[in-house]
């Protein structure tokens, strides 16, 4: 009992520590509040001193960021979350428009992403009843879904079916029909994500003795592959509960491109802007919606499996079952190395304004961007930089997330908070006490990239500990820590290794697209998120200029999921060899 006491005082410490470091973070940077919101206010305003003075007397900056916050918490009982320092509107109601927002936006995307990841599933289902040694994973390509941004995915649903065809409208938020291609851009690489997560999970639930009980009984194939959908849930709603705050406070790209009023806009425009009272309670809203989702995920983790938890009574999920991987992993590194070894050698920053936006040819490949530069060069010296400190943050984020995975009352509530946390915000709270520059990037992405490979790993280990053999072992005598070593880690480490290796791709994005906000490296450097973004105003016009880059991209995102088909063989080969 005491564990359930202090975790929710350990999530409400952890929250209140957030909200306060985001009251404070004008301070924490060593800037001007006055200034930033005068620049807010007025670009073209010059700060003279007399004008700076007059805002610090109207916002009461002059009384120090501590009783400003005192102020702010003191008015939350009331329902008074201040006034906005740039518009001096109420807080609240706007707050609580952009939430509305968000959910209604979250709830078309999480339609489409089940949707989607049922698809990704759906090979391996239709072969639920044909017994365990016909059961074979989906292939990769959902992994190029999920490696895809969603910003590059909702730039061409806008172009393609909102401008040239017509079909839905690309920009506003007036009603259902707006909803739909935000939707799917959020929705489809999610789904593609949850569904390789479920995908990786279906193929021990079919070899369970379960299963082939009820083969051998001639049940309908439809209801053994529901059977083992529900099987899986409860080691995936952790994540679950993760993607729906995702869903809300991390598609601000999404809602600047539909131009939608949702909280992720809404929070970061404060953020940029310093609007403190909009900042902290688009923060706390954030929080309690993050506390939200945990509380559902484990009432219904509950709900599924709550009694085999409590008995010691579930098989394992982790047993050697047939999964090769179609198309092996050596193809897609070999065509990643043949871009890397054709683009060195090339200049990366020449310019030939001659040959701006030029379709691809033998002497460009990949066609240039808009200043003439090669694409294949730009994008083959992004690559050094971006791959290696994505596999570097990758693999500090597995060891950080198992080893914290294995603390679930202490990783629980911190995950929760930090996946609150929309990754611009992140990166200006790492700015303002880090400091800019390069390294930026890297520490904002890996403060959060933890998070659901730790989420991942609690979960696997509370079904794993209540598995028949662990009862067993532990009947016979055997200690935490040889359970730990011998039965727990082999079991949970494969899995997780092959989560953290699917975000691989996410984790190089998210680098690059810091970057592109002014957080990290700067034009002209090749970051590939710079790549996107800078050539995403030419979609239409010169399409390789944003195709190639994003080929690329779920280049990498194939060659990680079929790393992870690699990965898994190798295990149920030493498996078998044992």
């Amino acid at each position: 009992m005491p564990h359930r006491t202090t975790a929710p005082l350990w999530r409400a410490l952890l929250a209140a520590g957030l909200v306060c470091a985001v009251g404070l973070l004008p301070w924490l940077s060593r800037t001007d509040p006055a200034l930033t919101v005068l620049r807010a206010r007025s670009a073209e305003r010059d700060p003279d001193p007399e004008v700076l003075a007059a805002i610090r007397a109207q916002l009461g900056l002059d009384d120090g960021p501590l009783r400003l916050l005192g102020r702010w918490l003191a008015g939350l009982p009331r329902g008074d979350a201040g006034r906005s320092w740039i518009s001096g509107d109420e807080v609240m109601p706007g707050v609580l428009h952009a939430l509305g927002a968000s959910l209604l936006l979250m709830a078309a995307a999480l339609v489409v992403a089940v949707v989607t990841a049922g698809l990704v599933c759906a090979r391996t289902l239709r072969r639920a009843g044909a017994g365990a040694g016909a059961v074979r994973r989906g292939g990769s390509g959902s992994a190029v879904l999920a490696a895809l941004p969603e910003f590059l995915i909702a730039s061409v649903l806008a172009t393609v079916v909102g401008v040239q065809l017509g079909w839905l409208p690309a920009l506003g938020w007036y009603g259902p029909r707006w909803t739909v291609l935000p939707a799917l851009a959020l929705g489809l690489p999610a789904g593609a994500v949850m569904g390789r997560l479920l995908d990786d999970l279906l193929p021990g639930a079919l070899a369970e003795p379960w299963a082939r009980a009820a083969v051998a009984r001639g049940l309908p194939r439809r209801r053994i592959a529901r059977q083992a959908v529900r099987r899986c849930l409860p080691g995936l709603l952790p994540n679950l509960g993760l993607f729906v705050v995702g869903l809300t406070g991390g598609a601000v790209a999404v809602e600047q491109l539909f131009d939608i009023p949702g909280l992720g806009r809404t929070t970061l425009q404060a953020a940029l802007a310093q609007d403190l009272p909009v900042l902290q309670a688009g923060t706390l809203a954030l929080l309690l919606l993050a506390a939200l989702a945990a509380g559902l995920s484990r009432t219904a983790t509950h709900l599924l499996v709550g009694p085999a938890l409590r008995d010691g009574s579930l098989p394992s999920l982790h047993g050697p079952t047939p999964a090769p991987a179609r198309t092996p992993p050596l193809v897609y590194g070999c065509l990643l190395l043949g871009v890397l070894a054709l683009g060195l050698p090339r200049d990366p920053l020449a310019l030939d304004t001659g040959l701006r936006l030029q379709h691809p040819t033998w002497a460009h490949p990949f066609g240039t961007d808009a200043l003439g530069r090669d694409l294949l060069a730009r994008i083959a010296h992004g690559a050094l930089d971006t791959l290696l400190l994505a596999l570097g943050i990758s693999a500090v984020a597995l060891v950080t997330g198992v080893l914290l995975g294995l603390l679930p009352r202490l990783s629980g509530p911190l995950a929760d908070t930090l996946n609150a946390v929309p990754p611009v915000l992140a990166a200006l709270l790492v700015t303002a006490v880090a400091g800019g520059g390069s390294r930026t990037p890297a520490l904002a992405v890996a403060v959060v990239a933890w998070t659901p490979l730790a989420a991942h790993t609690s979960a696997l280990l509370r079904q794993e500990r209540a598995t028949l053999h662990i009862t067993a072992s532990r009947a016979l005598g055997a200690g935490r820590l040889h359970l730990l070593r011998r039965s727990l880690l082999p079991a949970v480490l494969p899995p997780v290794t092959r989560h953290a290796l699917l975000r691989l791709p996410g984790v190089a994005l998210a680098l690059a697209s810091l970057g592109f906000l002014g957080l990290g490296a700067q034009p002209p450097a090749p970051e590939w998120g710079l790549l996107l973004a800078e050539n995403q105003p030419y979609a239409e016009r010169a399409p390789w200029a944003v195709l190639a880059p994003a080929a690329v991209l779920a280049l990498l995102g194939a060659l990680a999921v079929t790393a992870a088909g690699g990965l898994r063989a190798a295990g149920q080969s030493s498996s078998a060899a044992r």
